[in-house]
């Protein structure tokens, strides 16, 4: 026999050998722990009693408040696998009840087109709201819960893809947090150089687009000819949720190194007609999916329109994550090869031009489920802008030239086009300027 035979034996025997994990309910019922289950039956039933107790429709919001604080302080002293047996019980046994959902919605059924039918569907609504979600709120209600409960998903959500029963506690909370973070919930502040230094050090943490090398460089991104603005929740004081850089400017930006550079002059601000949207940075893992980077854009618009009347154009300077990986899977291998030493090709050679209308095809044709497969143009063309044109080695940096070969592209918000624009792209046809459309092969 030889090695490999008797490894992959030896590994079916293991596998064979090793009992299926067992579920919530019946690690519950046992009396002691298997495997590597992490916390023992005892101890799980006790985190049960002490969840189930958080929301008993008999105590105060105060006394719910105080055992939800000890709930917490449980959790945040806990290792990842016991708080991962947290998670299987809230996704197990604090779900609705499948016979009143089936029930309410049958009332809902034979209800319909009848006086009756109002009634039957607040019902139903009721039905469906689960335990869990009851835990969840009164948790958030805890001055600390809504952090706490932001940072819990954060944790979780790398867990999903090898568990994925624990989706039932990710969307229920990315549910719960699209309410709790409605844009009608959160305040636009402008972020400068004089705002406090704990404030200035988070975008230095969260910037997600261009890092940011220095606090000379943070002064150049907030100062003068710039704006920096974020969204705001007030149950997260001092913690900006979203927030983007703004250059003021007189013309399109078609690279980034002036915009980056800390030793160029300022641009005249009574003469800027045009702000350049360079960097957008989510900062919550947590609220992954929860959308308020369209408002975002909006009420900045609105509000530098108001400080500066003679602005009129609205753009963007934007990396094209996707595309070199792409590239990789889809263009013939000499183009690979010539794309390699983009930064010695002429403005008429054909790899040049080769890389320009793949990339133009990339951002324009390539859709999945009708969105665009690039994630930073699936946000803007979802927020009704248009690909106005892509600029050659516009970041020549290590992350811009693995991410796109140094090209970036610019989304332009007409502002009295962004509802057709978003008609045009559930119609299945990605808006764009003729220029780019011209860089088909």
């Amino acid at each position: 026999m030889n090695a490999s035979t008797w490894i992959t034996e030896k590994v079916g025997k293991l596998r064979a050998a090793a009992p299926a994990r067992r579920s919530v309910a019946e690690r519950m019922k046992a009396r002691l722990r298997q495997g590597d289950e992490a916390l023992s039956p005892r101890a799980l039933r006790q985190r049960f009693d002490e969840i189930q107790a958080v929301v008993d429709p008999m105590v105060s919001e105060v006394e719910g408040g105080r055992r939800a604080q000890v709930l917490m302080d449980w959790y945040a002293a806990a290792p990842l696998e016991e708080r991962r047996d947290v998670w299987r019980l809230l996704c197990e046994q604090f779900k609705a009840d499948p016979e009143k959902v089936r029930k309410a919605q049958a009332d809902l059924a034979a209800a319909a087109g009848t006086p009756d039918e109002a009634a039957a569907e607040v019902r139903f609504r009721r039905a469906t709201v689960s335990p869990r979600r009851r835990v969840l709120q009164r948790i958030s209600a805890h001055p600390e819960g809504i952090r706490f409960l932001v940072d819990l998903r954060a944790e979780l959500q790398p867990q999903l893809k090898g568990e994925p029963a624990l989706q039932a506690l990710d969307v229920e909370m990315e549910y719960m947090f699209s309410t709790w973070f409605d844009v009608g919930f959160l305040e636009l502040r402008r972020i400068s150089w004089d705002s406090p230094a704990s404030l200035v050090e988070k975008l230095i943490k969260y910037e997600a687009v261009h890092d940011i090398r220095s606090w000379a460089d943070v002064k150049n991104r907030l100062d003068s000819d710039r704006r920096c603005y974020g969204f705001f929740h007030p149950r997260l004081p001092g913690e900006p949720l979203i927030f983007v850089e703004v250059a003021l400017m007189n013309h399109i930006a078609e690279s980034i190194t002036p915009l980056l550079d800390e030793s160029a002059a300022p641009d005249d601000l009574t003469r800027a007609t045009t702000a350049i949207f360079y960097s957008i940075s989510n900062t919550q893992t947590g609220l992954r999916g929860v959308s308020f980077g369209d408002s975002l854009i909006k009420h900045v618009v609105e509000t530098l329109k108001a400080e500066f009347p003679r602005l009129k154009v609205f753009a963007t300077l934007s990396p094209i994550p996707g595309l070199r990986p792409w590239l990789q899977r889809n263009a013939p291998a000499e183009l690979l090869a010539a794309w390699e030493r983009w930064d010695e090709l002429g403005e008429h050679d054909t790899p040049r031009r080769a890389l320009l209308g793949w990339a133009a095809r990339y951002l324009g044709r390539e859709l999945t489920e009708g969105k665009p497969l690039d994630p930073v143009a699936r946000f803007h063309l979802g927020n009704g802008a248009r690909i106005e044109r892509l600029n050659w080695g516009a970041d020549p940096s290590a992350k811009g030239v693995k991410q796109s070969y140094g090209l970036m592209v610019n989304y332009l918000y007409d502002l009295k086009r962004l509802d057709r624009h978003r008609a045009q792209l559930a119609a299945g046809k990605v808006p764009m300027s003729g220029a780019v459309e011209d860089l088909y092969l």
